[in-house]
């Protein structure tokens, strides 16, 4: 039994390490910027930006859209199942939508593209395979590679779940850097909790 989960654990802990360092050796700058150039435009013409995933990576796009609001650019959850029953009603034409998937072919995750794409909306794919049918899709395509999920089975999203968080984890980082958020409008984005104080703190400082 220990023999076992030794086992495992070093799997996923190998695989977890190597993923990490493969997206970051691997991250393509140029589709990263790009991605960021068309959500910087919904602050002119003053539509909306939109995270959603089926699974697990809906989770993800819960967030995704927390964190990027919180940084300076205002996002919204779009759950990936509801669109195609009314969900969809959120959106006006030309708003953005993130989209994730590790596969970026499941049937579900194509209806609701399609529907987001028939909703006059613009596409920004998050996944595994530069190749796939969300990657054609897209106005622009974020590649998220893995080589294993780690773990039990090597089934279960773990490293595809890794590597798509970091990638949108860096997107997020070009946003806030071109909007020079300032430490005093973090604050108000985010005044509560111990690190709402410590921003206090420091500015006050």
């Amino acid at each position: 039994m220990e023999n076992k989960w030794k086992q495992d654990y070093e799997r996923f802990a190998s695989a977890a390490t190597k993923t990490v360092e493969k997206t970051f050796s691997e991250m393509d700058c140029a589709s990263l910027e790009a991605a960021a150039n068309l959500i910087l435009k919904l602050k002119n013409t003053g539509n909306r930006l939109h995270i959603s995933g089926i699974g697990k990576p809906a989770h993800i796009a819960g967030y995704i859209a927390s964190l990027m609001s919180s940084t300076g650019t205002p996002a919204y959850f779009l759950h990936g199942t509801e669109a195609v029953h009314g969900s969809c009603g959120q959106l006006v034409p030309g708003d953005v939508v993130i989209f994730i998937s590790n596969s970026g072919e499941t049937a579900e995750m194509r209806a609701t593209v399609l529907a987001v794409i028939n909703n006059d909306c613009k596409v920004i794919g998050v996944s595994g395979n530069p190749n796939s049918w969300l990657a054609r899709h897209s106005d622009v395509h974020l590649l998220a590679p893995i080589d294993e999920e780690g773990g039990p089975l090597n089934r279960a999203p773990r490293d595809s779940i890794l590597t798509e968080t970091l990638v949108l984890q860096a997107l997020s980082v070009l946003l806030q850097s071109e909007g020079k958020v300032t430490p005093q409008q973090y604050i108000k984005w985010h005044p509560g909790g111990s690190l709402g104080k410590l921003r206090a703190e420091e500015s006050a400082g």
